[in-house]
């Protein structure tokens, strides 16, 4: 976490929220945010979120620009945002007498474990430490339980023009490493696949890796993905991309559908 988050946080320590109500008025500037809310059983609290959300609730502008005015008229006890969003345009977007939390979550699972404990103990969860100590031993659990047979894979997004790739220091290249996998993508971080520029070709780059499987994450809406990354005898293994691009409780679910088709991949 770095200071301005830390200087959010101490925000939130200072205004006593943790004990002013069983249901404090929450604005969620994430969907994966408003995953770990619920989670949490503050799904109920959530009163504003951004325009990326499924809830049926006043949309508070976007991940990156966030609706000051719609923000304010809501009157938030707490609002979260993610570190996407500027410390600057937070600190701007929270209205006076609202604490204000930025939280991480996408490199690595400590990150996740400490982005669910900030918003338990933000939002007055009293035993957030038990539950996150819960759900860490549950996605070791999940990940053991998964036949990874050591293959080497890419652990690709398959929807959309421009294709990107999981790559080491993210949160997936963890959750894959520890569930069996060898995750051969060469880049840290996020790769993304643009078509036309210099290191675009992503079918080039798959050839170039050599994996054994594709793991492709698909739009929940089953809308036709990418074709760029389907390669002669290399398999896809297609996962429900939503499970796995917000960080946090949905992991479990994505590791059970992992274990699940990889019980019968192959076979």
């Amino acid at each position: 976490m770095n200071l301005r988050s830390l200087l959010f946080l101490c925000i939130v320590c200072s205004t006593g929220l943790a004990h002013a109500a069983e249901c404090p008025r929450i604005v969620s500037q994430s969907p994966y945010i408003s995953h770990a809310l619920d989670w949490l059983g503050l799904g109920k609290c959530i009163v504003g979120a951004s325009r990326y959300d499924k809830l049926a609730v006043t949309r508070t502008g976007g991940v990156i620009d966030p609706d000051a005015k719609a923000i304010a008229d809501l009157k938030p006890d707490l609002v979260i945002f993610s570190e996407w969003t500027g410390a600057a345009a937070a600190q701007a977007a929270t209205p006076a007498g609202a604490a204000a939390l930025r939280v991480s979550g996408f490199k690595g699972m400590a990150g996740v474990e400490a982005m669910l404990r900030d918003i338990g103990r933000a939002a007055g969860v009293a035993d957030i430490d038990q539950r996150v100590a819960g759900f860490d031993a549950a996605w070791h659990a999940a990940a053991a339980r998964t036949d990874s047979r050591q293959r080497r894979v890419l652990i690709l997004s398959a929807c959309g023009a421009a294709p990107y790739s999981y790559g080491k220091g993210t949160t997936l290249f963890e959750l894959f490493s520890a569930a069996g996998f060898e995750v051969v993508a060469d880049h840290d971080s996020i790769r993304n696949f643009k078509p036309g520029t210099a290191d675009g070709d992503v079918a080039a780059w798959i050839t170039e890796r050599r994996p054994e499987l594709l793991v492709a994450l698909q739009d929940h809406s089953g809308a036709t993905c990418n074709p760029a990354i389907a390669q002669p005898g290399i398999p896809i293994l297609p996962l429900t991309g939503e499970y796995f691009t917000n960080p946090g409780p949905d992991f479990l679910k994505g590791l059970e559908e992992l274990r699940q088709k990889m019980a019968t991949f192959g076979s």
